[in-house]
C-alpha cells in the first residue's frame, strides 16, 4: 500500500484498516459513538491553523479531518446503510441543487439575491425531513436542523438568526444591547441572592444575549470569545515570566503582584507594543 493523491486510495486503506481478519484491533473496536468526538475535534485543529496561518499545519489538519467522513462512511458500509460514494453524491447533488443560480437556468443578480435563494432552497429541504419522518413526530421546527453538538455559543448564534429569518429579532442593535444590560442587571441579582441555580439560569441568559448582539454587530461570537481566550493566554504567560524574572513562586506571589504584571502586559499591548 502507497500513499496516493487519490482519494480511493484513503478509502483503500480505511478498509484495510477494518478488515475483521488483518486490519488494526483500535480500529475494528469503534464505532460512529467513539469516532465522532474525533470528527469535531479534527474540524477544531483545522480551525486552529487557518487562525495561526501555518499552511503546513492546515494541510496536515485537513488531511485529518477528511479521514472522518471516510471512517464514518467505512462504518455504515459494513453495516449496508451507505458507502463514500454516497456522501459525495448526496453533497454535489445538494450543491447543484442549492445554486441553480450557477447550475441552472435561474440568475441571481448579487450575493443578497443568492442568500435569499438558498435560504428558501434550505427551508424547502427541512419541509421535506419533516415528511420523511412521517405524522407521529413533533410538527417540524425552523430550529429543528440547528446542531446540538455546536459550541453552545455558536448555536446561540444560529438559533437567534434562524428565528431572525422570519421576524423574531430587534429591528437594529440598540434594544439588544439594552437586553444584555437587563441580563447583566439579573445575573447580578441572582449572585447577590446566593441562589446558584438561578446564577446559572441569568448567565445563560446573559451569554444568550451577548451571543445576539454579536450577531447584530455582523461578529462572529465564537470567533471574538476564541480570541479573547488567546490575549487571556498571552498575558498570563507574561505574568508568569515576570514571576520568574522576580524569583517568586506564582502561587505565593499574591493578587496585588500578579496583577501589576498584568497590567503591565496589558498597557504595552493597548499602547501598541510588542
Amino acid at each position: 500500500m502507497q500513499p496516493s493523491r487519490d482519494l480511493s486510495r484513503l478509502v483503500e486503506i480505511m478498509a484495510a484498516l477494518r478488515d475483521k481478519e488483518t486490519g488494526c484491533p483500535w480500529d475494528l473496536e469503534q464505532d460512529f459513538s467513539t469516532i465522532r468526538h474525533y470528527t469535531i475535534e479534527e474540524a477544531y485543529e483545522v480551525a486552529d491553523a487557518i487562525e495561526r496561518e501555518d499552511f503546513d499545519d492546515l494541510r496536515d489538519e485537513l488531511g485529518d479531518l477528511i479521514l472522518q467522513p471516510v471512517y464514518h462512511a467505512q462504518m455504515a458500509s459494513e453495516l449496508g446503510r451507505f458507502d463514500i460514494g454516497d456522501v459525495i453524491y448526496a453533497i454535489t447533488e445538494k450543491l447543484i441543487r442549492r445554486h441553480p443560480h450557477v447550475f441552472g437556468p435561474d440568475a441571481a443578480a448579487d450575493a443578497k439575491g443568492a442568500k435569499v435563494r438558498w435560504e428558501a432552497i434550505k427551508a424547502d429541504e427541512r419541509a421535506r425531513k419533516a415528511e420523511r419522518r412521517g405524522a407521529d413526530t413533533a410538527p417540524p421546527s425552523l430550529l429543528d436542523d440547528v446542531p446540538h453538538a455546536l459550541p453552545a455559543l455558536a448555536r446561540a448564534e444560529k438559533l437567534a438568526k434562524r428565528a431572525a429569518s422570519v421576524g423574531f429579532d430587534w429591528p437594529d442593535k440598540e434594544p439588544v444591547l439594552a437586553k444584555v444590560r437587563e441580563e447583566l442587571e439579573e445575573t447580578a441579582a441572582a449572585v447577590e441572592s446566593a441562589d446558584k441555580g438561578a446564577a446559572h439560569e441569568e448567565i445563560g441568559d446573559l451569554l444568550f444575549a451577548v451571543a445576539n448582539l454579536a450577531r447584530h454587530l455582523g461578529l462572529d461570537a465564537e470567533a471574538a470569545l476564541r480570541d479573547a481566550n488567546l490575549k487571556f493566554t498571552r498575558r498570563f504567560r507574561h505574568v508568569e515570566a515576570r514571576a520568574r524574572e522576580d524569583d517568586v513562586p506564582l502561587d505565593q506571589a499574591g493578587l496585588v503582584r500578579l496583577d501589576s504584571y498584568w497590567n503591565e502586559i496589558r498597557a504595552r499591548e493597548k499602547s501598541g507594543g510588542v
